[in-house]
């Protein structure tokens, strides 16, 4: 099951422009597309002609038009138009609040009258200049549970990442997780390393700053539900206070993870790095978007694998140890907030059923 009253991100603004796409989110398949004002809508991926995908037609005047035999949909879910046949008794189908912003499009798949745009988390380094934000895009073949677990417990850095951000001593420090409501965060301070992994290397250059010297490094995991993770990164050179350094003597960044479930077994991965250095720097930008795409393209494996390994045993139990604290507390997090919204959709569901029968 999957928590279903809240925002999810649904794809980048460029996936729609000029032609609807299908995504499946949450198990529903959704069309997304943009309006002849140019905001974007969202209805069921379903023609309720013949059942064609509306995904593979074609967007014109603001409306979706379906493929197969020219049905008009509009943004509610009515039938529009139809050459040659008259549309008024086409059934409804579902329609989603979509939102942009932030430089992505977000969907509610749950009930509509709930969507509240307020409710979309407030990125502060989407829209500050002394900020830059890269990023791209993954399918992933997995639950995307397992995605929380690995990004709120980095120790596997030192094994997987091993060329990239990883160091012996990733595992060789402890870290310390808390939980404040709804928020989980999982922190790790590293002091007085011999030197900086491979990216952040790159990173201290970029920035004008030496790379072969002592540094302190950190790492603060935050998760939030339903799915989103942003993790504070950085290095600084030893002996100016670490995480609270001078800005000229870091490099400082938000890892921006936003995780959509497609199905139990794959999601959609929407990952990037917003950097507090350098910010007018394009071609930093783009070294380190490629940076991070090498970085998350070596989990992919090993999280499908791990994935292929729980279907087929699904009996067997997993161990937790201290180092999955994050991970076992933004799961719990997770089923909380997915019990209370089971609850209050029955109890809204036996209001209902009470209503009607007073009738």
């Amino acid at each position: 099951m999957f928590l279903k009253n809240t925002w999810y991100v649904a794809c980048k603004p460029d996936e729609i422009e000029g032609k609807p796409l299908g995504r499946k989110v949450c198990n529903e398949a959704i069309v997304f597309y943009r309006q002849a004002d140019g905001s974007p809508a969202a209805v069921e991926d379903f023609c309720p002609h013949r059942g064609a995908p509306l995904s593979l037609g074609y967007v014109s005047d603001g409306k979706l038009v379906c493929g197969y035999h020219g049905l008009e949909m509009g943004c509610d879910g009515k039938a529009v138009a139809m050459p040659g046949q008259r549309v008024r008794g086409f059934p409804c189908i579902k329609s989603y609040a979509t939102v942009e912003r932030h430089g992505f499009i977000w969907v509610w798949p749950g009930d509509k009258d709930q969507a509240d745009p307020a409710l979309i988390p407030e990125l502060h380094w989407a829209h500050d200049p002394e900020w830059a934000y890269g990023g791209g895009y993954y399918h992933v073949r997995c639950d995307y549970r397992l995605m929380i677990d690995n990004l709120m417990d980095l120790t596997h850095e030192t094994y997987v990442h091993s060329t990239s951000i990883g160091q012996k001593e990733i595992d060789e420090t402890p870290c310390t997780t808390k939980v404040e409501g709804d928020h989980v965060i999982t922190s790790r301070f590293m002091n007085e390393l011999p030197e900086a992994p491979p990216f952040w290397k790159l990173a201290l250059r970029g920035h004008g700053l030496p790379d072969d010297q002592r540094v302190d490094r950190w790492q603060i995991c935050h998760f939030n539900p339903p799915t989103h993770v942003m993790i504070e990164v950085g290095v600084a050179l030893a002996g100016h206070g670490g995480y609270d350094a001078p800005a000229d003597k870091k490099v400082y960044a938000i890892v921006v993870d936003f995780i959509t479930p497609e199905t139990e077994t794959s999601h959609h991965y929407f990952w990037g790095m917003a950097r507090h250095f350098k910010p007018q720097d394009p071609a930093l930008t783009v070294a380190i978007r490629e940076g991070q795409r090498k970085v998350f393209g070596e989990d992919l494996q090993m999280l499908e694998r791990q994935q292929a390994n729980l279907s087929t045993w699904p009996e067997r139990k997993l161990l937790m140890l201290n180092i999955d604290a994050g991970g076992v507390q933004s799961r719990r997090v997770i089923d909380r907030v997915l019990a209370q919204e089971t609850a209050a959709k029955a109890n809204a569901s036996s209001a209902t059923g009470v209503a009607e029968a007073a009738q």
